[in-house]
């Protein structure tokens, strides 16, 4: 079986995805990362920016994985996509932005709320408005896109740019659905990417 590596978004919990996952089949081997020194997460001094948490999760990749991402994760996936293509057999990406332009998609900016939620959080994470453009035409694992329609950090308009974009891309649009829809909408999330993993 194809092991299934969970990537947070900045809030950084372990615990994120733990709600999808447990609906999907038991026997599917999964691993939860936490992003050192962000959210609540204890800070590592070897961790210091996006690349190391790239290189962190790479670490797992000694064999072909399915990468499950949300918000900051789906970043650190799409370089992994696009860096290691032979390891990565699936993507789902959830409410990122994939390396686009947020801003110009109509994306809030998230970086004062995120201070206020996780005051100890490393500074190095709310420095930046976004990170740079990624080359995602050249992701070639079949990806599924999973947005809500209420979410103001990463409009619909987003994923709806990177199903263009992406050569093997199809997008489902969660109703209702905000930044934390993997947790608030866990069911139907979880049957979405059963079916893209199966």
């Amino acid at each position: 079986m194809t092991r299934i590596l969970f990537l947070p978004g900045a809030g950084a919990s372990p615990d994120f995805w733990k709600p999808v996952g447990s609906r999907l089949p038991a026997e599917w081997p999964k691993h939860y990362f936490g992003w050192p020194g962000l959210g609540d997460q204890p800070h590592d001094p070897a961790i210091t920016s996006l690349d190391d948490l790239v290189g962190l999760v790479a670490k797992h990749m000694d064999e072909p994985v399915d990468l499950v991402a949300q918000s900051m994760g789906g970043v650190i996936a799409a370089r992994l996509a696009l860096a290691l293509p032979d390891r990565v057999r699936r993507l789902v990406l959830t409410v990122t932005s994939g390396g686009v332009d947020m801003a110009g998609l109509g994306g809030s900016d998230w970086r004062a709320s995120y201070r206020k939620s996780y005051p100890r959080a490393a500074e190095w994470i709310t420095a930046s408005r976004s990170s740079p453009s990624l080359p995602v035409e050249k992701i070639t694992a079949p990806t599924l896109l999973i947005w809500g329609d209420a979410d103001p950090i990463s409009p619909v308009a987003v994923g709806e740019h990177l199903q263009a974009r992406l050569p093997a891309a199809r997008l489902h649009v969660v109703p209702g659905g905000d930044h934390d829809l993997a947790e608030t909408h866990a069911g139907p999330v979880a049957a979405l990417i059963a079916e893209h993993l199966g």
